[in-house]
């Protein structure tokens, strides 16, 4: 891993502590308490109804699968599941809170006192404690005009199931923080409750940081970042936020409770707004909603469907496949490519196979530009791709031209060997007959070679595989030229 600040670097006599809060948007299909369909639309105003938009005398039924989710996302932190949990009211007003209240969950969260491993830059790992998880809804969006000093408010994301998870102030610094992030931005998406897509504002973190001189037991003041949609983003908002709260301290001020922005252009956090506490919420149980209790029966069934987390798929790419740890981190961050290469495994367990993903997959998806789903190179005709090379059928360089042309035909390997005659050359007495007419046509270099010029080898083998049109078999090509060679 990177090395840490290198704020906290140049004020050795500083240390950082960081809290996160992380809401992440369900992908259910419906809302937390109505049929309202949870789709991302840009048409405004679309998905919404009377109780969405909290009209008087309506009353709001909870999505069950919501609740299944929050289980999952507790069993996957090494949380608690709390027998009893409840819904309560949070008051506060804004144009986007049609209610003047958000439904959330207060003293009773669903799931507690769970933790997230991360490594550490020196191969260790290290628990981010979790304070709890909790169910609660979206609030709409406010639209600002740039120009004509309007706004306007779209209510399509009120009422949309989030989970919040909060964490300890565990955190000791930026590379931690995005460490922490990614973990569990993975199990979310792994869990498949979530998109995970921080563009889309389905995975936010407001970040609280605080600064106190080592060995003082009083947590300092803190500063909340809030709206910042990507790591980099975080990682440099939290830099140079420990830096201001330095040098404030430093200079003899004090750092105010507030939440800031991160401005991108600038690359500066700025204030947005003084930072409430809880009792400016004025919390209370929702009386409109019932109590909700969980079975021991009902988290074991959850239990029992739990899919594989990041770390599991880790530890069988490498344990069980023998993936190496580079590799098997490069296709776990990205949920996409590894359902890939899951697929192929189904048709072949070769060890090859990574190295194609990787190398030629990569790359083409890379080079052209497109999506995994708009390639034609499907799971499956890699994988067979990959047993031709296996078998002998066809060796690496007519491979690599076989996996161009299903790129561009979606055709099946095999029949493109058989259309193009693609076949390896792997008989012993074609090949031999090849390697005496090179060795018969270039008396001078034979010589040089037995002199002791050995790289000239590779001139002879790359007269070979031309005289055989690339299809010679490489391995018994190369025993066949030694022996003549002598």
């Amino acid at each position: 891993m990177a090395e840490q600040s290198s704020v906290l670097n140049t004020y050795s006599d500083y240390e950082c502590v960081i809290g996160i809060e992380v809401h992440v948007q369900l992908n259910t299909k419906s809302k937390i308490f109505c049929s309202c369909s949870n789709e991302q639309t840009t048409e405004q105003n679309k998905n919404i109804c009377q109780i969405c938009t909290g009209y008087p005398g309506v009353l709001p039924v909870l999505n069950k699968t919501v609740v299944h989710n929050a289980i999952m996302a507790g069993l996957a932190t090494n949380s608690t599941i709390t027998p009893v949990s409840e819904f309560a009211r949070k008051h506060y007003f804004y144009p986007d809170l049609p209610k003047n209240y958000q439904v959330t969950q207060s003293d009773l969260p669903i799931c507690q006192n769970g933790y997230i491993p991360i490594p550490l830059e020196d191969g260790s790992i290290k628990n981010v404690r979790l304070i709890r998880i909790h169910m609660e809804e979206d609030a709409g969006k406010n639209i600002h005009a740039p120009t004509t000093n309007e706004s306007f408010v779209d209510l399509n994301r009120t009422g949309t199931p989030l989970l919040e998870i909060v964490s300890q102030p565990d955190i000791a610094n930026a590379t931690e923080a995005k460490a922490y992030l990614k973990a569990l931005r993975l199990i979310v998406m792994y869990l498949r409750i979530s998109t995970g897509n921080m563009q889309e504002g389905s995975f936010r973190a407001d970040t609280n940081i605080s600064v106190r001189k080592k060995g003082d037991p009083k947590l300092g003041t803190r500063a909340e970042l809030k709206n910042i949609n990507s790591f980099k983003f975080i990682g440099d908002a939290i830099e140079y936020e420990i830096q201001r709260q330095i040098e404030l301290l430093e200079s003899g001020q004090k750092v105010r409770q507030e939440t800031r922005l991160w401005d991108v252009k600038e690359q500066c956090t700025k204030s947005m707004r003084s930072k409430e506490e809880a009792a400016d919420y004025r919390y209370f149980e929702d009386p409109d909603l019932p109590l909700i209790e969980i079975t021991q029966e009902t988290i074991s069934r959850v239990k029992d469907i739990m899919p594989e987390l990041p770390q599991q798929r880790f530890e069988r790419y490498t344990n069980k496949l023998g993936i190496s740890a580079y590799e098997a981190d490069v296709l776990i961050e990205d949920l996409e490519l590894c359902d890939y290469y899951e697929a192929a495994l189904q048709h072949t367990t070769s060890k090859q196979l990574i190295n194609w993903v990787l190398r030629d997959f990569m790359g083409l998806l890379k080079n052209e530009k497109i999506s995994l789903a708009e390639c034609k190179v499907t799971p499956e005709k890699l994988a067979h791709l990959v047993t031709l090379i296996e078998q002998g059928t066809i060796n690496n360089r007519t491979a690599q031209e076989i996996f161009a042309i299903i790129a561009k035909t979606g055709q099946n390997p095999e029949e493109i060997v058989k259309e193009k005659g693609l076949q390896q050359i792997g008989s012993t007495e074609e090949l031999e007959k090849i390697v005496k007419e090179i060795i018969a046509q270039n008396p001078a270099n034979v010589t040089e070679y037995k002199a002791g010029k050995e790289k000239l080898f590779g001139f002879f083998v790359g007269q070979a595989m031309s005289k055989s049109q690339g299809k010679a078999n490489p391995k018994i090509l190369q025993e066949l030229l030694k022996k003549h060679l002598q």
